[in-house]
Formats: C-alpha cells, sequence, structure tokens
C-alpha cells in the first residue's frame, strides 16, 4: 500500500492547482497544500473543497481539528458538527489511519466511540452519511455460534456485527477470502505417497539427507490447494531445500513451478542459494504480466510481508488449479501495508499448515533471534565469529556515528563485504538516528553529489515506496541513470526497471524497519531508538534480515529488553478470518 504522505507526482495540472490555492485561501488553510490535493483529489479539487472543506482530510497530515477550523472560515454558522460531509470525511479519516496502522476494516462499536470523541454522538447519523459513500464499505458478519447450548429449542440468531472498511480494501479482503476459498478446494497435484516418493529421490539426487518434517510439508503442498509452512530463524537453507523438492513435485506431475518473493532483495538472497535450479521472481514481476502465472504451484517466501491487497492480485492470478503455498515465519511482524494474511490463514482453519525443521547447528545469530521470539533478549551475545555485535548507544547522535562506521568501515572490513552489501535498518524514519537523516550522512560518505533528482544522484541506493512496473513497496537497489521516461534502478535481484512515478523514491542507504520486511541483505546494521514503536516482532524481525551478520545499535536502553519482554505481539483488525470460513 502507497504511504499516503507520499508525495503527489509534480505532473499535475497548473490550473487546477491555481484554482485550488484560491480555495484554500478563503478557507485559511496553507496554499502549500494545493498541489498534493490535486494530486489527491484530482483537477476537480477545487470545486470538491468549495462543496466539501472536509474533503481536506483526503491528506493525511491533516487533522480533524484544523479541518474544521477551515470548514468554519468557509462556511461560517454553516459548519456543523453533524453535518454529514463532516461525518463522511471523518469516518474516511478514521479507516485510512486504521489502515496506515494495518488494520483492514473496524468493527461499529469502535467506530462509534472514535466518532463520539470527535463530536459525533449519534450511530445511525454516521451510518446514513456513510451508507452511499463511495469510500467506505459497510460489512456485515453474523458470529458463529454453539448450537449445543440451546438444547432442544430453535436457536435464536445472533445480531450481525457492522464493519467499516475504506472500499478499495474492504472490496481486497473480501476477494482474497473467497479466493482462497477457491483455491483451497483443489485437486492433489498428486497422491501422498507419489509425493512422498518424488521427494525422497528428489533428495538421493541431491546427496542429501531428507528430514522426516520437510518431506511431510511437501507431501502437505502437493495434496492441498493453499498449505502455510511455518519456519522459524536461521531456516534459509531448510527453505531452499523445500523450493528444490517442490521443483522435483512441479516437474513429476507436469504442472509447472513458480516461486515469488515479496521484495528484490529476498529474491536474490534465495537465488543465491538455488544456484539456477529454479529462478525466484518477485510478487511484483509475477503481478506485472497480463497472463497467469503458466504453473499449478505457486510458492511464496517471506509470505509474512504480503498485505492484503497485494494477496488478493496474487490469488487472481492463480487458476482453479493451483496450489498456493506461503512460507512463513510467524514471529515475525505483519506486513507494512493492511492485513495479516498469513496469521488470519492459520487461525481460520481452512489452510493446511505444516512446520519446516530449523537449523540443526544453529549459529549465535539464530539462536539470539529464538531468544527474543521466547521474550528474552541478553545483555551480551557469545558470538566468536562476530556473528552478532552489540552496541549500545547513550545518545541518538551515538548512534547515528556509530551506525555510519560500521557501514563504512568496521563490517565491510571483517567480513569481506563491500558498504553495498551492508543494509542500516532503523526503527523509524525521524531524528538523528532515523533513516532520512542515516541516509543522508551514508550518502555524504559513499556518494556525495548535489541530489540533482529528488535529492538523488545515479549511483545512490534507494528504497522504492509505490508500485509500478516489476517493482512494489520495499524494493531496494541503485539508482542508474535518469530518463525520458523516469529513472533507471538496477533492483537487488539484478533487473532494471524504469520508475514511472519518481515520487515511488526514497533514498535507501537506511530504511525503516516495516520497509525491511521481507528483505535479505549479507550484513545488517539495526538502530533502535528510544521514540520507536518497539515490540517483541520487530527486534525479532530486524535481527533476522542480515544472513551472515547483523550489529545492533541500541540507543533505546532498557526499553529495547523490556518490548521483547512486555509486547508480545502486533495486533490487528481484519475480517479475513471470517470471509474465510464463511467459505
Amino acid at each position: 500500500m502507497v504511504d499516503p504522505s507520499s508525495p503527489s507526482p509534480p505532473s499535475v495540472p497548473g490550473d487546477a492547482v491555481e484554482r485550488t490555492r484560491h480555495v484554500l485561501a478563503r478557507m485559511r488553510a496553507p496554499e502549500r497544500l494545493a498541489e498534493p490535493l490535486v494530486g489527491a483529489l484530482g483537477p476537480g479539487a477545487a470545486e470538491e473543497l468549495s462543496e466539501d472543506p472536509w474533503r481536506l482530510l483526503a491528506l493525511g497530515s491533516v487533522t480533524p481539528t484544523q479541518a474544521d477550523f477551515c470548514a468554519r472560515a468557509l462556511l461560517a454558522g454553516a459548519a456543523l458538527p453533524t453535518d454529514p460531509r463532516r461525518v463522511r470525511a471523518l469516518v474516511a479519516h478514521l479507516l485510512q489511519r486504521a489502515a496506515r496502522d494495518g488494520h483492514t476494516a473496524i468493527d461499529r462499536d469502535r467506530m462509534e466511540g472514535a466518532l463520539s470523541r470527535l463530536g459525533v454522538r449519534s450511530a445511525e447519523s454516521a451510518l446514513e452519511a456513510v451508507s452511499e459513500d463511495g469510500r467506505v464499505l459497510l460489512s456485515e458478519v453474523v458470529p458463529d455460534t454453539d448450537d449445543d447450548e440451546f438444547g432442544d429449542e430453535a436457536p435464536e440468531m445472533p445480531d450481525a456485527e457492522l464493519f467499516f472498511a475504506l472500499a478499495s480494501l474492504g472490496a481486497a479482503e473480501q476477494r482474497l477470502g473467497e479466493g482462497l476459498a477457491r483455491l483451497v478446494g483443489g485437486e492433489p497435484v498428486m497422491d501422498s505417497a507419489t509425493a512422498a516418493e518424488t521427494v525422497q529421490a528428489a533428495a538421493l539426487a541431491l546427496d542429501r539427507e531428507l528430514v522426516p518434517e520437510t518431506a511431510s510439508a511437501l507431501v502437505t503442498v502437493a495434496l492441498r490447494g493453499v498449505s502455510v509452512l511455518v519456519h522459524g530463524p536461521g531456516s534459509a537453507g531448510t527453505i531452499a531445500e523445500a523450493v528444490r523438492y517442490a521443483a522435483a513435485i512441479a516437474e513429476e506431475s507436469q504442472v509447472g513451478l513458480v516461486v515469488a518473493a515479496p521484495t528484490a532483495s529476498g529474491a536474490a538472497a534465495l537465488n543465491r542459494r538455488l544456484d539456477g535450479v529454479v529462478r525466484v521472481r518477485t510478487v511484483a514481476e509475477l503481478l506485472a504480466g497480463s497472463e497467469a502465472p503458466a504453473a499449478g504451484l505457486v510458492v511464496v517466501v517471506d509470505a509474512m510481508a504480503l498485505d492484503t491487497e497485494t494477496a488478493a492480485a496474487l490469488v487472481d492470478r492463480c487458476g482453479t488449479d493451483t496450489h498456493l503455498a506461503l512460507v512463513a515465519d510467524p514471529a515475525q511482524l505483519p506486513s507494512a501495508g493492511p492485513g495479516q494474511v498469513v496469521a488470519d490463514l492459520i487461525t481460520s482453519g481452512v489452510a493446511a499448515v505444516a512446520v519446516l525443521p530449523g537449523d540443526p547447528a544453529p549459529g549465535p545469530q539464530v539462536l539470539l533471534a529464538a531468544e527474543v521470539g521466547d521474550g528474552e533478549l541478553a545483555d551480551d551475545v557469545r558470538a566468536p565469529g562476530r556473528e552478532v555485535v552489540l552496541v549500545p548507544a547513550a545518545s541518538e547522535g551515538e548512534a547515528a556515528y556509530r551506525a555510519l562506521q560500521l557501514v563504512t568501515d568496521s563490517i565491510p572490513r571483517t567480513f569481506d563485504l563491500t558498504s553495498d552489501q551492508v543494509q542500516v535498518i532503523t526503527s523509524g524514519r525521524g531524528g538523528e538516528a532515523g533513516s532520512t537523516a542515516l541516509s543522508a550522512a551514508c550518502k555524504a560518505r559513499l556518494n556525495p553529489g548535489p541530489g540533482a533528482v529528488l535529492g538523488l544522484d545515479p549511483g545512490d541506493r534507494v528504497l522504492l515506496a509505490g508500485r509500478g512496473p516489476g517493482y512494489g513497496p520495499g524494493d531496494t537497489g541503485v539508482l542508474r541513470a535518469v530518463g525520458e521516461k523516469g529513472p533507471s534502478v538496477e533492483l537487488a535481484d539484478g533487473r532494471t526497471v524504469t520508475v514511472a512515478d519518481p515520487s515511488h523514491l526514497r533514498p535507501g542507504w537506511a530504511v525503516p524497519l516495516a520497509a525491511a520486511l521481507g528483505g535479505a541483505w549479507p550484513a545488517a546494521v539495526l538502530v533502535f531508538t528510544p521514540d520507536a514503536a518497539l515490540s517483541r516482532p520487530a527486534v525479532y524481525t530486524a535481527l533476522t534480515r542480515g544472513e551472515r551478520h547483523v550489529s545492533i545499535v541500541n540507543a533505546a536502553g532498557p526499553a529495547l529488553a523490556e518490548s521483547v519482554r512486555d509486547v508480545p505481539a502486533v495486533h490487528r483488525y481484519t475480517r479475513l478470518v471470517q470471509v474465510l470460513r464463511e467459505g
């Protein structure tokens, strides 16, 4: 999902911007909002604002209090708290804010509570105001009941629960649930005995000892239309082996295989392990084609990074007989975009779940991640090979200094890597040790320049924060050139894409943790600051981004260990479980 705070493309109609400036002046609103409003509302932004000043809330940076002030300036005494235009805008605003926090749907009680705090006292007026609003989708769900509790009497139907969702997001979640239900009913690719024999033969051909859990997981993939293969830290080798066996099943059954990763860096990491046996593509690359994948078996690794809309688009492309296998570590953070697809699939019970084995000889990094998964973060780590290094920092300034030193000197020198192979991952964007400041510091040291393209120059590492042909949010790469069709970026998997919308480009020397989901790099520098939203899944996810090494720069002090102990999960409100169970 594209960050709502992203700048709008610069190519907006000049007259539309000028008309919008005039309306904003009448509303006593900053005229600098004109261009982003035209980007958000279209060339008719001025007319929309004149008719409905609360449309200002289409910008995520505008608060309800600010919108009310501007509405009073424009409408005077006609700007009432119960104005249906205001109520519609507030509902959409609350849903947009919820989506940024990862939720896909908000139930009636929570919506009523939020609206009440904003001066909307009547739930019925809210329902009436949004009933014909194309931005909002209303859905009713009848809760499950246990018929036994009613004895011999006919049970009464429980009241339906009402959910609010952004129209596009709610429709995507409905479509995803229905699509997964369609795939669940698919026929087996082969029977269990044949699948087991095929996997065993592949293991012999590879001269590998077949672990029973891996064999069982691959039989599950062959039998069931939708499966989730769960794993823990340090399972990269096991995942690559499972993909090889999936390729053997696909070849033996002649159904074809597609393997996809959420990001280019994740695809590149798995491709290095597969040695050309199977080419792993990114999900964005898979979705860029107009045709459904010509495969009866689709395997998605790092599937925790799949948000609702991306997963819905992927499932839409799968044929009726496609088997979809999601390989995921449930201890990680949910996706950067709204939803928690893997967690909801597991909770629903409609998908088959199998467990891949862990590393039989875990190293210090894997052991530390496992301890974090259990709720503990040690003060020090035994790592003779310096696979993990803990770096305390007394301030954000010191954390930034230490991170820059690690990227430009310590890690490349110790592990025979280049700075390009080290990714800085921060717990937030702002502050001295946030991704923005650290990216600027790394650029100044590693690729100084005037910043000719949105503050960037050829040779800069970049992060993509939007969707386009062959790329998606979270992809990283290097800016190579700027042509007539847009900036050219060489992605981490070696492909070069043209970024049609320059606003998708961000500095990528340092990236926020949400953008690192699904990514993998030879080494990672993790920077934790006091003001970050820390949790056990956040720390665990960060620890599992570096393949050979992680440095943990801790400016959060004791709060880091406390978050691992006391914040075990990141909760999201979704409807996918209900949609799946409705079938």
